[in-house]
């Protein structure tokens, strides 16, 4: 009877509610396996809870800044400027600019009004459809009377300025139909001392003279050429090399062909004595 009255006073629980202290004795054991655990286990347990991460290096971001930089390091090749666009024949304005641009921080403005080429004294340019020796015939008409009346040593009729020995050689080769039997000299360094074109000069009389700007300087300022009786200079202008480079394209024989300018043909440009044609 007792023991129904306690039962009554506290009813049993359902058969499918676990007790609290299984909960407990249920948990116990997965803490004790946890505990037992080496590190082994835990390090894969750990990776196979946590999803792979992928990485990605960030590039850095091109500024305008740095795509300038690359720019102005690219130097454009002539090569390249000629593929986009033809070639274009020399002009005087050409040979203008460039000497006021070498001479425009060196000097004051008297000195570059004293050395600027007046419009007279230049004569048609090559527009490239033009021989050697048929552009030398339509600037100067009157060459055979030159020829005949010029019998002073020292001196050339014509001054042919070019960029180098082999070139030098090839424009008296294409001369052939102008100069007829006028006698030619070769006026560059190459294989001839200066001496002996001095001894030529001063024992000879040459019409035509063809070379580089650096040996006729070195002539005139050794007084083994004389531009008095000098009519026509030529500059071998519009020429190209194997690199595609003009005359005064290469720094060395600009510097000399300005230097050769400044040195005399200037005044006697500006002086109505000399013409001055490019090729």
């Amino acid at each position: 009877m007792l023991a129904e009255k306690v039962t009554a006073c506290f009813p049993q629980k359902p058969a499918d509610l676990p007790d609290a202290s299984d909960d407990e004795a249920i948990e116990k054991p997965s803490d004790e396996t946890a505990t037992h655990q080496g590190p082994d286990s835990k390090l894969a347990v750990t990776k196979k809870r946590k999803k792979p991460m992928e990485c990605f290096l960030s590039q850095p971001e091109e500024t305008p800044e740095s795509t300038l930089k690359a720019k102005k390091r690219k130097k454009k090749k002539i090569s390249d400027v000629l593929e986009k666009s033809p070639p274009k024949p020399g002009v005087p304005e050409d040979l203008q600019n460039l000497l006021s641009q070498h001479f425009g921080t060196k000097r004051s403005v008297i000195e570059i009004e004293e050395l600027k080429l007046p419009d007279s004294c230049f004569l048609p340019a090559n527009d490239l459809t033009h021989s050697f020796s048929s552009y030398l015939k339509e600037i100067c008409p009157k060459w055979a009377k030159f020829r005949k009346n010029h019998e002073e040593k020292k001196s050339v009729v014509m001054l042919v300025i070019c960029s180098s020995a082999l070139r030098s050689l090839e424009l008296i080769k294409s001369m052939t139909a102008f100069k007829g039997d006028c006698r030619v000299l070769k006026l560059f360094a190459k294989h001839i001392k200066i001496k002996e074109q001095m001894n030529m000069l001063e024992k000879g009389v040459f019409h035509i003279g063809v070379g580089t700007p650096g040996r006729i300087k070195a002539l005139v300022e050794q007084d083994g050429l004389c531009l008095n009786s000098t009519k026509y200079i030529i500059l071998d202008w519009n020429w190209r090399d194997q690199k595609l480079r003009r005359m005064m394209d290469i720094p060395e024989i600009k510097k000399e062909t300005i230097d050769l300018l400044e040195l005399r043909i200037i005044k006697l440009c500006r002086e109505g004595s000399v013409k001055l044609g490019l090729f």
